[in-house]
């Protein structure tokens, strides 16, 4: 009996999918996945300017995964940084860093940017953009 009631609240009112790295706090923070995840977005941004016929199904089929690989990784390197700004970084980093906000904020800028274009300087200056914030946070761990 108790089965089917948990069954029907189930069906009624299901529960979602949380996704969070982890709000305990935890205190593993490393900048290295967003840096990597960047790296791909240029590794795939080549791919697609390489790509020049796409006369054929399979030739199209890759320019698609290309594209699609080149979005998924922006937004796992912006969503990895900004967790690191807004679980890692406290007050004290902002005041021996004054410039640490713009930099997290322009790199989110520049994220969206080579999500949405196939533009190679662009996905040059994101991962730059993300190892200087990498710099500043292995700085701020000593």
């Amino acid at each position: 009996m108790l089965r089917n009631v948990k069954r029907l609240a189930d069906r009624l009112s299901p529960f979602g999918v949380a996704h969070a790295h982890c709000d305990i706090p935890c205190g593993i923070y490393d900048p290295h996945d967003a840096i990597q995840a960047a790296q791909t977005c240029i590794r795939m941004t080549e791919l697609i300017l390489e790509t020049q016929d796409v006369s054929s199904l399979g030739a199209r089929n890759n320019l698609i995964r290309y594209v699609g690989a080149k979005e998924e990784h922006a937004k796992k390197a912006k969503d990895d940084i900004l967790i690191i700004w807004t679980d890692y970084f406290k007050p004290e980093h902002l005041e021996q860093y004054p410039n640490l906000h713009e930099l997290v904020w322009n790199a989110c800028k520049l994220g969206s940017q080579v999500k949405q274009n196939v533009d190679m300087d662009a996905a040059i200056e994101f991962k730059a953009s993300l190892e200087e914030i990498g710099k500043i946070f292995w700085e701020t761990k000593q």
